[in-house]
C-alpha cells in the first residue's frame, strides 16, 4: 500500500500528535491549530485516502486505520496522541480499537460512532462518481458551517475540495456507510475528549454524547460552530485540545 500524503511540523524531539482531517478536506484543515500545537508536539498531519495525493483505499474505516498505523511504522514512530475530525475521528476510534498500543490519548472532534443510515452515503458516492464534487460544494458549505458564516474557512474549504479525487471521495463515503463502532466504545481504553460543535448538523450533539457516554472516562466539550468547528471557531477547539493533551501527556 502506498504511503498516505503527510506533513510533519514541530521539534523532532517533541512527542508526536497525529491529526486526521474530515471527508472532503485536506491536512490544511488543521492549519488554525498549528501555532499552538506544533511546538509542544511534533504534529503529523495526513491526508485521507483519495484526498490531496493520498492513494484511494476501497475498503473499511479499519483499513484506513491500518494505513495510518503503517504510516507510523514507516516514519519510525512508536506511540502518538491522536486527534481527528469527522472521518478522521472515526479513524481514531478504529485505531484505538485495533492498535491501542500505538496511541497515548484520543481526541474526537465533530464525529460519530455511526454516521447515519448507509443509503444516503451510497447515493452520495454514486452522485460524486457521476458529476464530481463541484456541484455539491454548496451543500457541503451549508452542512459544515453555521448559517451566515462567511469567514476564511469558506475559501479554505473551496480550495481543499479542488484537491480531492472523486473516486477516492466516493470510496470514503462507502467506508462511512459501513462504519458502526457503537457496540465497541466500551473497549476504548485511552484518555479521550469528545469535542462537539453546538450547531453541527452533520454529526449532531447526540452523536457526540453517544461517544462520550460510551467511552469509559471520556470528557465531552461543546464549542461554538458547526461541523468544521476547528475552522469556524478555532480558538475554543484549540483550547479544548491543548487542555486535553497537557492533561494526558
Amino acid at each position: 500500500m502506498s504511503e498516505l500524503n503527510h506533513r510533519l511540523d514541530g521539534p523532532e524531539e517533541a512527542p508526536v500528535l497525529v491529526l486526521g482531517p474530515s471527508l472532503g478536506t485536506t491536512l490544511d484543515l488543521w492549519r488554525p491549530q498549528l501555532p499552538a500545537l506544533a511546538g509542544p508536539w511534533r504534529t503529523l498531519r495526513f491526508d485521507l485516502p483519495g484526498h490531496n495525493g493520498s492513494p484511494a483505499i476501497h475498503g473499511s474505516i479499519a483499513d484506513f486505520a491500518d494505513a495510518v498505523a503503517g504510516l507510523l511504522d514507516q516514519l519510525g514512530i512508536g506511540r502518538a496522541a491522536y486527534a481527528g475530525v469527522s472521518l478522521g475521528g472515526a479513524i481514531g476510534t478504529a485505531l484505538a480499537l485495533r492498535h491501542p498500543d500505538r496511541l497515548t490519548s484520543l481526541a474526537l472532534c465533530c464525529t460519530s460512532a455511526r454516521f447515519g443510515d448507509p443509503g444516503p452515503w451510497h447515493e452520495r458516492a454514486a452522485r460524486v462518481r457521476a458529476v464530481g464534487l463541484e456541484p455539491l460544494t454548496g451543500m457541503f458549505l451549508e452542512r459544515w458551517f453555521t448559517a451566515g458564516y462567511a469567514g476564511p474557512g469558506v475559501a479554505a474549504v473551496r480550495d481543499m475540495l479542488r484537491r480531492i479525487d472523486p473516486e477516492g471521495y466516493a470510496a470514503c463515503c462507502e467506508a462511512l456507510a459501513a462504519f458502526d463502532a457503537r457496540d465497541r466504545l466500551g473497549d476504548v481504553a485511552l484518555p479521550t475528549v469528545v469535542i462537539a460543535g453546538a450547531e453541527d448538523v452533520a454529526t449532531p450533539l447526540d452523536h457526540a454524547e453517544i461517544l462520550a457516554w460510551g467511552i469509559p472516562g471520556a470528557e465531552l466539550v461543546v464549542v461554538p460552530g458547526a461541523h468544521l468547528a476547528g475552522l469556524e471557531s478555532p480558538g475554543p477547539v484549540t483550547e479544548a485540545l491543548v487542555r486535553h493533551l497537557e492533561r494526558t501527556a
